[in-house]
């Protein structure tokens, strides 16, 4: 491929699949700055990666992959340096396109996965983008058995969060 055309495959590929790019950085962001800091990393960790894309996944696949990864990184750097959000409610915006009016359940559920560990999180974020097990499993490198297992604990806590609220 051409450096030219080779280019704009790159940018079709990141304008069809921005949306991943935007749900990753608002899943593991607070600062709105930190999340322009963690979209330009991403973009450019994809623009590296871009040349050795295997054919064999589809493009959403790649892109997730490198984004959680990249992303988890970015967490867990930022979160040794001193928190810079604090004063800032909570507003992680999971995989639901942000809507204007979030009902308190949404919210609450959107807390609850903000405060999993990074790997449930970003499996929850996959699951609720309703992306199959075996795509998951492909995008993260673990087994289908594996997330399965990880999805079946990941709800139990989550209801297990919400009963608590309610009772």
């Amino acid at each position: 491929m051409t450096s030219s055309k080779e280019d704009n495959v790159f940018l079709s590929v990141i304008e069809q699949h921005k949306g991943i790019i935007y749900k990753i950085a608002n899943s593991y962001c607070k600062n709105t700055e930190d999340r322009k800091d963690l979209i330009q990393e991403i973009v450019f960790q994809l623009w590296r990666s871009f040349g050795r894309y295997n054919d064999q996944y589809k493009y959403s696949t790649w892109l997730y992959r490198i984004a959680l990864n990249v992303a988890i990184s970015f967490y867990r750097k930022d979160s040794k340096r001193t928190d810079r959000t604090s004063g800032l409610t909570a507003d992680i915006i999971i995989v639901a396109e942000e809507k204007e009016d979030t009902g308190p359940q949404l919210q609450l559920l959107q807390r609850f996965i903000s405060e999993l560990p990074e790997l449930d999180r970003a499996i929850m974020i996959l699951y609720l983008e309703e992306k199959s097990y075996r795509e998951i499993a492909d995008i993260l490198g673990l087994s289908e058995t594996n997330i399965a297992t990880k999805i079946s604990r990941i709800k139990n806590k989550l209801k297990n969060k919400f009963s608590t609220i309610h009772s």
